[in-house]
């Protein structure tokens, strides 16, 4: 059976490595990249269009779109980007309005949706590097993330497990197995086993009470 998936990103982010064929690659088109990897019974509904903006949206004009688009998938997928975030208010931007309707519950016709599993797919800048997110920290068997990049609704629900299980290396505290509710993965990683990494989000998100989750944009 197939998994309908949401997929939320930053359309014109142009500051992503090129893809084959395409000399002036955006942040979008590695959605189409991925419609075309994933298996063929699996749904992807996108997220912003090119050039829309909240600006003309009243509060319930954005709640009702975002419900018709994530109301009926399972997994929402983030693109993480290195120039996703503007300088606009987060109010005003897509995505966090995206991953806030993504983790909330919605009713309809008597059907409750529960609150997606997701998973941060991190792409590589223009030069090819993961390090403005990712840090590999190999003498620790470990990697950094750098969420105070990240809209904040996305960094709360990182590192957001109740009961840590940490260790500590070289002066730093390491977090061992799945501890944070959106769990990140290089698009290099992903695209060559997308369904366990699709596998993984479903099984944090089975176990959703075991984190701390906001749903809310501050």
């Amino acid at each position: 059976m197939g998994r309908k998936i949401f997929i939320t990103y930053k359309y014109g982010d142009t500051n992503v490595r090129a893809l084959p064929d395409i000399f002036y690659t955006k942040a979008r088109d590695y959605v189409t990249a991925l419609q075309e990897l994933i298996d063929k019974e699996d749904h992807i509904n996108k997220g912003e269009e090119d050039g829309q903006s909240l600006e003309d949206f009243e509060d319930e004009a954005i709640a009702s779109s975002l419900r018709d688009k994530i109301y009926d998938s399972s997994i929402t997928i983030v693109l993480i980007s290195r120039n996703m975030k503007t300088a606009d208010s987060e109010k005003d931007q897509w995505i966090p309005w995206e991953i806030s309707y993504s983790l909330k519950e919605h009713s309809r016709n008597g059907r409750t949706s529960l609150s997606n599993a997701l998973l941060a797919v991190v792409l590589p800048d223009m030069w090819g590097n993961y390090d403005y997110f990712i840090t590999e920290n190999p003498t620790c068997n470990s990697r950094t993330l750098h969420t105070d990049s990240l809209f904040v609704i996305l960094k709360r629900n990182m590192f957001n497990i109740k009961a840590p299980d940490t260790r500590e290396c070289n002066g730093n505290t390491v977090y061992n197995g799945y501890s944070s509710y959106i769990h990140s993965v290089k698009w290099d990683d992903f695209k060559v086993n997308i369904d366990y990494y699709l596998d993984v989000a479903a099984g944090i998100n089975g176990n959703i009470d075991s984190y701390n989750i906001v749903k809310t944009i501050s």
